[in-house]
């Protein structure tokens, strides 16, 4: 990889669309986990690609490509909530009746999990998704992001507090409904 890596810095269109082409299910995957929106992760790939091409010529170190994509595409993401928090529509879930729990409960813990994720802010989600994810260690999370390492341990301890408050109050709910019905 890394010869390729070399080759689109001097401008081969070739290999970088090898590259682009290695790379972008893994960020849509990543970008998508962080932005909670299919468009807005396609928008953020593509905008981190494109930043990737024409920054590629002033990356240093071509053995550390991989995080260095993952950096831009954390700051197109972070570009993309920006931009969505200015056209944000109040909606709030209107719960619904309790149904049988099925042998798919798993697919209703991931739905709860899911619920409890948008109560996070952007750069929250970001360490959540760098850090449990990708499986990196808070400091290469904390890198990626440009954070110190003691701020991506401290988000990463206030998104876990809100993830669990969140399925708290959505089980509590749930068990209020269940003794009204």
């Amino acid at each position: 990889m890394q010869d390729l890596v070399e080759l689109a810095s001097r401008g081969d269109r070739d290999a970088f669309a090898a590259l682009a082409t290695a790379s972008v299910d893994r960020l849509f995957a990543v970008a998508r986990r962080i932005l909670q929106d299919h468009e807005r992760a396609q928008d953020a790939v593509q905008s981190a690609l494109l930043g990737a091409w024409r920054d590629l010529p002033s990356l240093r170190d071509p053995a550390r490509f991989q995080q260095w994509l993952h950096r831009l595409l954390v700051h197109a993401c972070y570009e993309e909530a920006r931009r969505q928090r200015a056209h944000r529509v109040a909606v709030q879930v209107v719960p619904m009746e309790p149904s049988t729990p099925d042998q798919s409960s798993w697919i209703a813990d991931r739905d709860q999990l899911e619920r409890a994720f948008r109560h996070l802010n952007v750069e929250q989600r970001a360490v959540i998704v760098l850090h449990f994810y990708l499986g990196l260690s808070l400091k290469d999370a904390a890198e990626i992001l440009a954070i110190p390492e003691g701020t991506a341990r401290s988000r990463l301890h206030y998104a876990l507090r809100i993830l669990r408050g969140a399925i708290e109050a959505h089980d509590r709910l749930v068990t209020s409904q269940e003794k009204l019905a």
